[in-house]
């Protein structure tokens, strides 16, 4: 099998690539067919996906049988001030590899985010619960979707929430830095989501890739808490001293509205190929120590 990871270099891209090349991601082992897998890492610098005619040439000579898209404009609040290329990224890269998925043949993975709702309500969103983004981010990136299911029929559109990986800048070593700077951080808790570790995502894509159980997914941590319990568990982790308090959003205003609550419900993962995410807690865990 040929995998084309475009985004290469961000965080779940590195993670995928990681699993593929040692054949086993934290949670287990990958199956052979994707230990031998041909892996074509790809950047922006190789591959800009909002170029249709670029995506055309590289995809045709290439010929890979999956394309995992981790290529996204993730800058929620940039997204806010820069809505062409939030658009261009997150809504028209996914429609170019969706087109040319379906010319050559290919399976392609679609990642997308809690974003797509509305953040009201109080109970686990499921893969058939009404999408209602109010962020440009939300927005451009549930279009995304939307054009992947449309122009592919071979397609896994994979929704994540609050991700973390080893490479790249995420919550979690934002807090570990400011944790060591400074002696108080107040931190959101009106929001709730769910923490993922992005080596348990992507040995989940992984397992989808090898099937056609094709469809809405949504994949991430086991669990649910707010971005204040989040930051909590990260500084006891991390062993910093710093004092860690709650404020609401109306405290710590950003130009992007987010979810207040965005917790989703891994139901077609456990319909399909099952569902072996982590706990947040312990896969925070697991992450932090190995910081040290």
């Amino acid at each position: 099998m040929k995998i084309l990871i475009t985004g290469s270099k961000g965080q779940l891209g590195n993670e995928l690539q990681d699993i593929i090349n040692s054949g086993r991601a934290e949670i287990g082992a990958v199956s052979e067919v994707i230990k031998k897998s041909e892996v074509v890492p790809l950047d922006v610098d190789k591959l800009d996906i909002t170029n249709l005619v670029q995506v055309n040439e590289i995809l045709n000579d290439l010929r890979p049988d999956v394309v995992i898209n981790c290529a996204a404009a993730t800058n929620v609040d940039g997204c806010e001030s820069n809505e062409d290329f939030a658009f261009k990224v997150n809504s028209i890269g996914p429609r170019n590899l969706a087109i040319v998925c379906e010319k050559i043949g290919a399976k392609l993975v679609q990642v997308s985010t809690d974003y797509v709702f509305s953040g009201v309500g109080n109970k686990p969103l499921t893969e058939y619960d009404l999408t209602a983004p109010y962020s440009v981010y939300g927005k451009t990136k549930l279009l995304g979707e939307k054009y992947v299911s449309e122009f592919s029929s071979k397609y896994f559109i994979v929704r994540t929430a609050w991700l973390y990986g080893y490479v790249g800048h995420n919550f979690v070593y934002t807090m570990m830095k400011l944790g060591k700077d400074k002696d108080m951080l107040k931190v959101v808790n009106d929001q709730r989501g769910n923490p993922t570790h992005a080596n348990d995502l992507a040995y989940h894509i992984l397992k989808l890739i090898e099937t056609e159980e094709y469809g809405v997914y949504h994949c991430t941590g086991k669990g649910e808490c707010t971005w204040y319990d989040f930051a909590k568990m990260i500084i006891e982790l991390s062993g910093e001293k710093c004092e860690v308090n709650p404020c609401t959003s109306e405290e710590y205003k950003t130009p992007a509205k987010r979810p207040e609550y965005s917790s989703l419900d891994n139901m077609m993962l456990r319909s399909t190929v099952g569902d072996e995410m982590r706990d947040w807690k312990d896969a925070i865990k697991a992450f932090m120590s190995k910081q040290k």
